[in-house]
Protein backbone atom coordinates (compact mmCIF):
# COMPACT_ATOMS: atom_id res chain seq x y z
CA UNK A 1 0.00 0.00 0.00
CA UNK A 2 2.92 2.65 0.67
CA UNK A 3 4.22 1.98 -2.68
CA UNK A 4 0.74 2.35 -4.51
CA UNK A 5 0.66 5.59 -2.29
CA UNK A 6 3.74 7.21 -3.17
CA UNK A 7 3.38 6.40 -7.20
CA UNK A 8 -0.12 8.05 -6.64
CA UNK A 9 1.77 10.81 -5.03
CA UNK A 10 4.39 11.03 -7.51
CA UNK A 11 1.81 11.58 -10.42
CA UNK A 12 0.02 13.71 -8.71
CA UNK A 13 -3.29 12.19 -10.07
CA UNK A 14 -6.77 14.15 -10.25
CA UNK A 15 -9.02 15.03 -7.97
CA UNK A 16 -12.32 13.54 -9.67
CA UNK A 17 -13.79 10.68 -9.22
CA UNK A 18 -12.15 7.58 -10.83
CA UNK A 19 -10.75 4.27 -10.46
CA UNK A 20 -8.00 1.72 -12.20
CA UNK A 21 -9.12 -1.24 -14.34
CA UNK A 22 -6.83 -3.86 -14.66
CA UNK A 23 -6.81 -6.37 -17.52
CA UNK A 24 -4.71 -9.64 -16.29
CA UNK A 25 -4.29 -11.57 -19.20
CA UNK A 26 -2.48 -8.42 -20.81
CA UNK A 27 -1.08 -6.94 -17.84
CA UNK A 28 -2.43 -3.91 -18.67
CA UNK A 29 -4.03 -1.06 -16.01
CA UNK A 30 -6.21 1.83 -17.25
CA UNK A 31 -6.90 4.46 -14.08
CA UNK A 32 -9.54 7.25 -15.09
CA UNK A 33 -9.49 10.54 -13.12
CA UNK A 34 -7.80 9.23 -9.49
CA UNK A 35 -7.59 11.06 -6.56
CA UNK A 36 -5.85 10.52 -2.97
CA UNK A 37 -9.32 9.61 -1.96
CA UNK A 38 -9.67 6.42 -4.40
CA UNK A 39 -5.90 6.08 -3.80
CA UNK A 40 -6.72 2.19 -2.96
CA UNK A 41 -7.59 1.45 -6.89
CA UNK A 42 -4.15 1.86 -7.60
CA UNK A 43 -2.92 -1.07 -6.00
CA UNK A 44 -3.99 -3.46 -8.48
CA UNK A 45 -1.74 -1.67 -11.03
CA UNK A 46 1.34 -2.73 -9.00
CA UNK A 47 1.41 -6.31 -10.77
CA UNK A 48 0.64 -4.27 -14.80
CA UNK A 49 3.75 -4.04 -17.10
CA UNK A 50 1.46 -1.42 -18.71
CA UNK A 51 -0.58 1.92 -16.81
CA UNK A 52 -2.60 3.93 -18.53
CA UNK A 53 -3.74 7.53 -16.77
CA UNK A 54 -6.74 9.01 -18.62
CA UNK A 55 -8.56 12.39 -18.04
CA UNK A 56 -7.83 15.68 -15.62
CA UNK A 57 -5.91 18.85 -14.70
CA UNK A 58 -3.01 19.16 -12.78
CA UNK A 59 -2.52 22.27 -12.29
CA UNK A 60 -3.70 22.67 -8.89
CA UNK A 61 -0.71 20.18 -8.20
CA UNK A 62 1.92 22.90 -9.65
CA UNK A 63 3.35 23.30 -5.95
CA UNK A 64 3.32 20.04 -4.89
CA UNK A 65 6.65 18.72 -3.28
CA UNK A 66 8.35 15.40 -4.35
CA UNK A 67 11.23 15.29 -1.74
CA UNK A 68 13.76 13.19 -2.01
CA UNK A 69 13.02 9.30 -0.75
CA UNK A 70 14.54 7.40 2.00
CA UNK A 71 16.53 3.92 0.51
CA UNK A 72 13.88 1.67 1.74
CA UNK A 73 11.40 3.46 -0.73
CA UNK A 74 13.69 3.76 -4.00
CA UNK A 75 14.27 -0.25 -2.99
CA UNK A 76 10.28 -0.71 -2.83
CA UNK A 77 9.89 1.61 -6.54
CA UNK A 78 12.62 -0.40 -7.80
CA UNK A 79 10.31 -3.65 -7.65
CA UNK A 80 8.08 -2.47 -9.56
CA UNK A 81 6.70 -4.34 -13.09
CA UNK A 82 5.92 -1.54 -14.78
CA UNK A 83 7.54 -1.01 -17.82
CA UNK A 84 5.41 1.75 -19.77
CA UNK A 85 3.27 4.11 -19.01
CA UNK A 86 0.88 6.68 -21.07
CA UNK A 87 -0.84 10.05 -20.17
CA UNK A 88 -3.81 10.65 -22.06
CA UNK A 89 -5.97 13.91 -22.11
CA UNK A 90 -4.17 15.99 -19.50
CA UNK A 91 -3.50 19.19 -18.56
CA UNK A 92 0.35 19.08 -17.30
CA UNK A 93 1.84 22.06 -15.98
CA UNK A 94 5.72 21.67 -16.98
CA UNK A 95 6.98 22.61 -13.53
CA UNK A 96 5.41 19.66 -12.25
CA UNK A 97 6.39 16.81 -15.18
CA UNK A 98 10.15 17.71 -14.36
CA UNK A 99 9.63 16.56 -10.82
CA UNK A 100 7.44 13.39 -11.92
CA UNK A 101 10.23 12.41 -14.62
CA UNK A 102 12.78 12.75 -11.58
CA UNK A 103 10.38 10.47 -9.44
CA UNK A 104 10.98 7.77 -12.04
CA UNK A 105 14.32 7.74 -12.41
CA UNK A 106 14.26 5.32 -9.40
CA UNK A 107 11.67 2.67 -11.13
CA UNK A 108 12.54 0.48 -14.35
CA UNK A 109 9.99 2.34 -16.71
CA UNK A 110 11.30 1.94 -20.04
CA UNK A 111 8.97 3.47 -21.96
CA UNK A 112 6.80 6.33 -21.65
CA UNK A 113 3.85 8.40 -23.99
CA UNK A 114 1.96 11.42 -23.36
CA UNK A 115 -1.24 11.66 -26.13
CA UNK A 116 -3.93 14.54 -26.59
CA UNK A 117 -1.97 16.52 -23.64
CA UNK A 118 -1.03 20.14 -23.01
CA UNK A 119 2.04 21.13 -21.46
CA UNK A 120 1.31 24.21 -19.73
CA UNK A 121 4.33 27.43 -19.14
CA UNK A 122 7.69 26.90 -18.63
CA UNK A 123 9.89 25.04 -15.92
CA UNK A 124 13.63 25.21 -15.31
CA UNK A 125 15.44 21.55 -15.15
CA UNK A 126 18.23 21.93 -13.47
CA UNK A 127 17.30 19.78 -10.73
CA UNK A 128 17.41 17.14 -13.52
CA UNK A 129 21.08 18.22 -14.77
CA UNK A 130 23.16 15.00 -14.30
CA UNK A 131 20.02 12.57 -13.73
CA UNK A 132 19.65 9.23 -15.40
CA UNK A 133 16.58 7.28 -16.28
CA UNK A 134 15.98 4.29 -17.25
CA UNK A 135 13.07 5.52 -19.70
CA UNK A 136 14.70 4.44 -23.62
CA UNK A 137 11.21 5.20 -25.48
CA UNK A 138 9.60 8.66 -25.52
CA UNK A 139 6.49 9.50 -27.59
CA UNK A 140 4.32 12.67 -27.55
CA UNK A 141 1.36 12.43 -30.04
CA UNK A 142 -1.03 15.72 -30.18
CA UNK A 143 0.51 17.44 -27.41
CA UNK A 144 0.84 21.38 -27.34
CA UNK A 145 3.41 23.07 -25.82
CA UNK A 146 5.68 26.11 -25.84
CA UNK A 147 7.94 26.33 -28.86
CA UNK A 148 11.38 24.73 -28.87
CA UNK A 149 13.03 27.65 -30.84
CA UNK A 150 15.20 28.75 -27.85
CA UNK A 151 15.50 25.96 -25.56
CA UNK A 152 18.55 24.52 -26.20
CA UNK A 153 19.29 25.31 -22.15
CA UNK A 154 16.68 22.93 -21.59
CA UNK A 155 17.73 20.52 -23.45
CA UNK A 156 21.00 20.53 -22.10
CA UNK A 157 20.09 20.32 -18.43
CA UNK A 158 18.18 16.86 -19.71
CA UNK A 159 21.47 15.56 -21.45
CA UNK A 160 22.67 12.62 -19.40
CA UNK A 161 19.42 11.44 -20.29
CA UNK A 162 18.79 12.29 -23.13
CA UNK A 163 22.06 11.29 -24.34
CA UNK A 164 20.82 7.43 -24.03
CA UNK A 165 17.64 8.12 -25.60
CA UNK A 166 17.07 5.03 -28.01
CA UNK A 167 13.50 5.94 -29.59
CA UNK A 168 12.01 9.52 -30.01
CA UNK A 169 8.19 10.48 -31.58
CA UNK A 170 6.41 13.76 -31.61
CA UNK A 171 4.02 13.31 -33.78
CA UNK A 172 0.82 15.85 -34.78
CA UNK A 173 2.09 18.00 -32.55
CA UNK A 174 2.69 21.19 -35.14
CA UNK A 175 6.10 21.40 -35.20
CA UNK A 176 7.86 23.62 -37.22
CA UNK A 177 11.48 23.43 -36.30
CA UNK A 178 13.69 21.13 -34.98
CA UNK A 179 16.96 23.54 -33.22
CA UNK A 180 20.54 22.06 -34.35
CA UNK A 181 20.82 22.11 -30.82
CA UNK A 182 18.81 20.28 -29.34
CA UNK A 183 19.54 17.28 -32.01
CA UNK A 184 23.24 16.93 -30.51
CA UNK A 185 21.73 15.95 -27.65
CA UNK A 186 20.27 13.05 -28.71
CA UNK A 187 23.64 11.72 -28.73
CA UNK A 188 22.68 7.31 -28.90
CA UNK A 189 19.15 7.83 -30.36
CA UNK A 190 18.26 5.11 -33.58
CA UNK A 191 14.71 5.84 -34.66
CA UNK A 192 13.15 9.44 -34.70
CA UNK A 193 9.51 9.88 -35.58
CA UNK A 194 8.09 13.50 -36.84
CA UNK A 195 5.04 12.18 -38.65
CA UNK A 196 2.34 14.80 -39.04
CA UNK A 197 4.09 18.00 -38.56
CA UNK A 198 4.33 21.12 -39.90
CA UNK A 199 8.12 20.96 -40.96
CA UNK A 200 9.15 22.83 -44.63
CA UNK A 201 12.03 22.45 -46.52
CA UNK A 202 13.78 25.44 -45.26
CA UNK A 203 13.94 23.45 -41.32
CA UNK A 204 15.50 20.82 -42.23
CA UNK A 205 18.90 21.44 -42.84
CA UNK A 206 19.42 23.11 -39.38
CA UNK A 207 17.91 20.07 -38.03
CA UNK A 208 20.42 18.03 -38.89
CA UNK A 209 23.31 19.68 -38.80
CA UNK A 210 26.80 19.05 -38.07
CA UNK A 211 26.73 16.79 -34.86
CA UNK A 212 22.49 15.97 -34.41
CA UNK A 213 21.31 12.64 -34.26
CA UNK A 214 24.82 11.12 -35.08
CA UNK A 215 23.53 7.31 -34.52
CA UNK A 216 19.84 8.10 -36.43
CA UNK A 217 18.82 5.15 -38.16
CA UNK A 218 15.22 5.71 -38.80
CA UNK A 219 13.41 8.76 -39.43
CA UNK A 220 9.97 9.48 -40.37
CA UNK A 221 8.97 12.71 -42.03
CA UNK A 222 5.50 11.41 -42.91
CA UNK A 223 2.75 13.85 -43.89
CA UNK A 224 4.50 17.14 -43.42
CA UNK A 225 5.18 20.40 -45.70
CA UNK A 226 8.13 19.24 -47.73
CA UNK A 227 8.21 19.69 -51.52
CA UNK A 228 11.81 19.61 -52.41
CA UNK A 229 13.54 16.23 -53.24
CA UNK A 230 16.77 17.15 -53.48
CA UNK A 231 16.33 19.74 -50.64
CA UNK A 232 15.47 17.01 -48.58
CA UNK A 233 18.48 15.33 -49.95
CA UNK A 234 21.07 17.29 -49.09
CA UNK A 235 19.40 17.79 -45.73
CA UNK A 236 19.83 14.16 -44.37
CA UNK A 237 23.10 14.19 -45.87
CA UNK A 238 25.22 14.37 -42.42
CA UNK A 239 23.06 11.26 -41.08
CA UNK A 240 25.83 8.87 -42.11
CA UNK A 241 23.94 5.87 -39.98
CA UNK A 242 20.42 6.36 -41.31
CA UNK A 243 19.23 3.00 -42.93
CA UNK A 244 15.45 3.74 -43.04
CA UNK A 245 13.70 7.49 -44.49
CA UNK A 246 10.06 7.67 -44.75
CA UNK A 247 8.50 11.00 -47.02
CA UNK A 248 5.41 9.28 -48.09
CA UNK A 249 3.00 11.72 -48.01
CA UNK A 250 4.67 15.23 -48.77
CA UNK A 251 4.15 16.67 -52.67
CA UNK A 252 7.68 16.41 -53.72
CA UNK A 253 9.31 17.87 -57.55
CA UNK A 254 12.64 18.07 -58.23
CA UNK A 255 15.01 21.27 -58.07
CA UNK A 256 15.69 22.84 -61.27
CA UNK A 257 19.64 22.15 -62.15
CA UNK A 258 20.08 20.07 -58.63
CA UNK A 259 21.95 17.04 -57.71
CA UNK A 260 22.62 15.20 -54.41
CA UNK A 261 24.15 11.93 -53.42
CA UNK A 262 21.77 10.40 -50.38
CA UNK A 263 23.90 9.09 -47.57
CA UNK A 264 25.28 5.45 -48.51
CA UNK A 265 23.99 3.51 -45.95
CA UNK A 266 20.13 3.75 -46.91
CA UNK A 267 18.49 0.65 -47.25
CA UNK A 268 14.76 1.59 -47.39
CA UNK A 269 13.33 4.29 -48.82
CA UNK A 270 9.42 5.05 -48.35
CA UNK A 271 8.05 7.85 -51.32
CA UNK A 272 4.53 6.43 -51.73
CA UNK A 273 1.78 9.12 -51.86
CA UNK A 274 4.35 11.81 -52.96
CA UNK A 275 2.55 13.04 -56.01
CA UNK A 276 4.96 11.47 -58.58
CA UNK A 277 4.22 11.46 -62.17
CA UNK A 278 7.86 10.53 -62.95
CA UNK A 279 10.87 8.74 -60.81
CA UNK A 280 13.16 11.34 -59.49
CA UNK A 281 16.81 10.97 -59.19
CA UNK A 282 19.07 10.19 -58.05
CA UNK A 283 17.70 7.35 -55.90
CA UNK A 284 20.20 6.05 -53.12
CA UNK A 285 22.38 3.42 -55.24
CA UNK A 286 22.19 0.31 -52.02
CA UNK A 287 18.47 0.45 -51.57
CA UNK A 288 17.00 -2.81 -50.70
CA UNK A 289 13.21 -2.03 -50.48
CA UNK A 290 11.62 1.24 -52.68
CA UNK A 291 8.07 2.27 -51.77
CA UNK A 292 6.39 4.04 -55.25
CA UNK A 293 2.79 3.52 -54.42
CA UNK A 294 -0.33 5.60 -54.79
CA UNK A 295 1.53 8.09 -57.21
CA UNK A 296 1.12 8.72 -60.96
CA UNK A 297 3.75 7.07 -62.13
CA UNK A 298 3.21 5.08 -66.11
CA UNK A 299 6.63 3.27 -66.18
CA UNK A 300 9.76 2.46 -64.06
CA UNK A 301 12.53 1.60 -65.86
CA UNK A 302 15.72 2.01 -63.20
CA UNK A 303 18.14 -0.27 -62.62
CA UNK A 304 18.83 -0.85 -58.49
CA UNK A 305 21.20 -4.09 -58.45
CA UNK A 306 20.63 -4.71 -54.27
CA UNK A 307 16.51 -4.54 -54.65
CA UNK A 308 14.55 -7.13 -53.23
CA UNK A 309 10.95 -5.57 -52.34
CA UNK A 310 9.35 -3.20 -54.97
CA UNK A 311 5.72 -1.36 -53.97
CA UNK A 312 4.45 -0.10 -56.86
CA UNK A 313 0.66 -0.74 -56.29
CA UNK A 314 -2.00 2.13 -57.23
CA UNK A 315 -0.21 3.96 -60.37
CA UNK A 316 -0.90 4.30 -64.01
CA UNK A 317 1.70 1.65 -64.98
CA UNK A 318 0.81 -0.28 -68.74
CA UNK A 319 3.31 -2.91 -68.11
CA UNK A 320 5.66 -4.29 -65.34
CA UNK A 321 9.20 -2.89 -64.98
CA UNK A 322 11.60 -4.86 -66.30
CA UNK A 323 12.74 -7.50 -64.15
CA UNK A 324 15.98 -8.02 -65.38
CA UNK A 325 17.19 -4.23 -64.03
CA UNK A 326 16.75 -6.07 -59.96
CA UNK A 327 18.58 -9.41 -60.04
CA UNK A 328 17.86 -10.19 -56.36
CA UNK A 329 14.28 -9.09 -56.26
CA UNK A 330 12.09 -11.27 -53.85
CA UNK A 331 9.06 -9.30 -53.71
CA UNK A 332 7.06 -7.24 -56.31
CA UNK A 333 3.74 -5.48 -55.97
CA UNK A 334 1.57 -4.13 -58.63
CA UNK A 335 -1.25 -4.58 -57.74
CA UNK A 336 -4.51 -1.33 -58.89
CA UNK A 337 -2.38 -0.26 -61.95
CA UNK A 338 -3.48 -0.70 -65.86
CA UNK A 339 -1.41 -3.46 -66.74
CA UNK A 340 -3.19 -5.58 -69.41
CA UNK A 341 -1.08 -8.33 -69.83
CA UNK A 342 2.03 -10.53 -68.81
CA UNK A 343 4.73 -10.82 -71.30
CA UNK A 344 5.91 -14.76 -71.05
CA UNK A 345 9.69 -13.94 -71.35
CA UNK A 346 8.79 -11.21 -68.16
CA UNK A 347 7.35 -14.19 -66.38
CA UNK A 348 10.63 -16.49 -67.22
CA UNK A 349 12.47 -14.00 -65.31
CA UNK A 350 10.55 -14.00 -62.38
CA UNK A 351 11.98 -17.51 -61.42
CA UNK A 352 13.77 -15.94 -59.02
CA UNK A 353 10.47 -13.81 -57.26
CA UNK A 354 8.88 -15.18 -53.88
CA UNK A 355 5.92 -13.14 -53.63
CA UNK A 356 3.89 -11.36 -56.52
CA UNK A 357 1.37 -9.38 -55.98
CA UNK A 358 -1.17 -7.61 -59.33
CA UNK A 359 -4.57 -8.01 -58.57
CA UNK A 360 -6.71 -5.15 -59.70
CA UNK A 361 -5.59 -5.00 -63.00
CA UNK A 362 -7.55 -4.99 -66.09
CA UNK A 363 -6.04 -7.88 -67.76
CA UNK A 364 -6.75 -8.89 -71.29
CA UNK A 365 -7.58 -12.38 -71.52
CA UNK A 366 -6.03 -14.17 -74.68
CA UNK A 367 -4.56 -16.98 -74.58
CA UNK A 368 -1.22 -15.24 -73.93
CA UNK A 369 -2.06 -12.69 -71.64
CA UNK A 370 -4.22 -15.60 -69.49
CA UNK A 371 -1.58 -18.20 -69.90
CA UNK A 372 0.90 -15.87 -68.64
CA UNK A 373 -0.57 -15.12 -65.32
CA UNK A 374 -1.65 -18.69 -64.76
CA UNK A 375 1.89 -20.26 -65.45
CA UNK A 376 2.97 -17.11 -62.88
CA UNK A 377 0.20 -18.94 -60.27
CA UNK A 378 1.80 -21.74 -60.26
CA UNK A 379 4.87 -20.74 -59.73
CA UNK A 380 3.36 -19.92 -56.12
CA UNK A 381 4.36 -16.71 -56.19
CA UNK A 382 1.08 -14.80 -57.02
CA UNK A 383 -0.41 -14.95 -53.15
CA UNK A 384 -2.56 -12.57 -51.98
CA UNK A 385 -5.72 -11.56 -54.08
CA UNK A 386 -5.12 -15.12 -56.17
CA UNK A 387 -7.59 -15.59 -57.91
CA UNK A 388 -10.61 -13.67 -56.87
CA UNK A 389 -8.89 -10.40 -57.27
CA UNK A 390 -7.78 -11.46 -60.80
CA UNK A 391 -10.51 -10.55 -63.32
CA UNK A 392 -10.75 -10.27 -67.09
CA UNK A 393 -11.53 -6.85 -68.56
CA UNK A 394 -11.64 -8.08 -71.98
CA UNK A 395 -11.96 -9.55 -74.45
CA UNK A 396 -15.69 -8.91 -74.14
CA UNK A 397 -16.63 -12.77 -73.89
CA UNK A 398 -14.92 -13.10 -70.68
CA UNK A 399 -15.20 -9.98 -68.90
CA UNK A 400 -15.46 -10.84 -65.31
CA UNK A 401 -14.86 -14.26 -65.45
CA UNK A 402 -11.39 -14.84 -63.45
CA UNK A 403 -8.50 -15.03 -65.50
CA UNK A 404 -7.89 -18.76 -63.58
CA UNK A 405 -10.88 -20.11 -65.54
CA UNK A 406 -9.80 -18.69 -69.00
CA UNK A 407 -8.94 -21.80 -71.16
CA UNK A 408 -5.43 -21.28 -71.68
CA UNK A 409 -3.54 -24.54 -71.98
CA UNK A 410 -1.20 -25.24 -74.30
CA UNK A 411 -2.87 -27.27 -76.46
CA UNK A 412 -5.67 -24.38 -77.05
CA UNK A 413 -3.63 -21.26 -76.97
CA UNK A 414 -0.12 -22.48 -78.38
CA UNK A 415 -0.67 -24.66 -81.68
CA UNK A 416 2.99 -24.49 -82.78
CA UNK A 417 4.30 -26.40 -79.91
CA UNK A 418 1.76 -29.18 -80.43
CA UNK A 419 2.27 -28.98 -84.36
CA UNK A 420 5.71 -28.97 -84.24
CA UNK A 421 6.25 -32.52 -83.38
CA UNK A 422 3.48 -33.67 -85.25
CA UNK A 423 4.98 -32.29 -88.40
CA UNK A 424 8.72 -33.61 -87.72
CA UNK A 425 7.44 -37.22 -87.50
CA UNK A 426 5.71 -36.47 -91.04
CA UNK A 427 8.51 -35.04 -92.37
CA UNK A 428 10.60 -38.25 -91.23
CA UNK A 429 7.92 -40.44 -92.43
CA UNK A 430 8.22 -38.46 -95.84
CA UNK A 431 11.97 -39.47 -95.58
CA UNK A 432 11.11 -43.07 -94.99
CA UNK A 433 8.46 -42.90 -97.62
CA UNK A 434 10.84 -41.81 -100.26
CA UNK A 435 13.56 -44.32 -99.87
CA UNK A 436 10.79 -47.16 -99.82
CA UNK A 437 10.14 -45.55 -102.89
CA UNK A 438 13.49 -46.03 -104.21
CA UNK A 439 13.93 -49.40 -102.91
CA UNK A 440 10.82 -50.60 -104.93
CA UNK A 441 11.98 -49.41 -108.05
CA UNK A 442 15.07 -51.15 -107.91
CA UNK A 443 13.20 -54.30 -107.41
CA UNK A 444 11.19 -53.27 -110.03
CA UNK A 445 14.06 -53.34 -112.12
CA UNK A 446 14.59 -57.03 -111.44
CA UNK A 447 11.24 -58.26 -111.49
CA UNK A 448 8.84 -55.71 -112.68
CA UNK A 449 5.51 -57.67 -112.22
CA UNK A 450 5.70 -58.08 -108.37
CA UNK A 451 7.31 -54.91 -107.21
CA UNK A 452 4.83 -52.21 -109.03
CA UNK A 453 2.19 -52.41 -106.61
CA UNK A 454 4.34 -52.43 -103.92
CA UNK A 455 6.41 -49.62 -105.27
CA UNK A 456 2.81 -47.44 -106.21
CA UNK A 457 1.84 -48.01 -102.90
CA UNK A 458 5.32 -46.67 -101.50
CA UNK A 459 4.94 -43.50 -103.54
CA UNK A 460 1.41 -42.57 -102.61
CA UNK A 461 2.34 -43.11 -99.19
CA UNK A 462 5.31 -40.80 -99.80
CA UNK A 463 3.53 -38.20 -101.04
CA UNK A 464 0.60 -38.00 -99.33
CA UNK A 465 2.62 -38.02 -95.76
CA UNK A 466 4.10 -34.72 -97.48
CA UNK A 467 1.25 -32.93 -98.60
CA UNK A 468 -0.16 -32.82 -95.06
CA UNK A 469 -1.83 -29.55 -94.43
CA UNK A 470 -0.65 -29.26 -90.68
CA UNK A 471 2.78 -28.86 -92.19
CA UNK A 472 2.28 -26.42 -94.54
Amino acid sequence: MRVAVLLLLGLALLEAEGRCFFNRTQEYCVCYRLSQDNAGSIIQCLAASVVEFQGGELERYVDFPIRDLDPSTIDMLGTLEIRKIIFGDLLVPEVLLARVLRFFSYTRVQEMAFESCSFLGRSSWGEMAGQNLPILSLHFHNVTSAPLTGREQDFSELGSWLGTLQELSVTSSHVTSLPCGIGRVFRALRSLDMAQNSLGDGSLMPAFCKGAFPQLQVLSLQENNLTSYHGVCRSVQLLHELQHLDLSQNKLVASPSSSCQWPASLRIFNLSNTGLDELLTPLPPGLEVLDLSSNRLRAVDISLRSLKTLLLSRNLLLAAPPIRNYPVLRSLHLDDNLIAEWPWDEVKLLGNLQEVSAAGNPYNCTCAGAGALQALAATGCLRQGWPQHYACHSPPHYQGTLVRDVPASVLQCNRAVVLAPVCTALGLLCVAGAGWLAMARRRRVASPSAAQPQGLHGQELGEKACRSPMCS
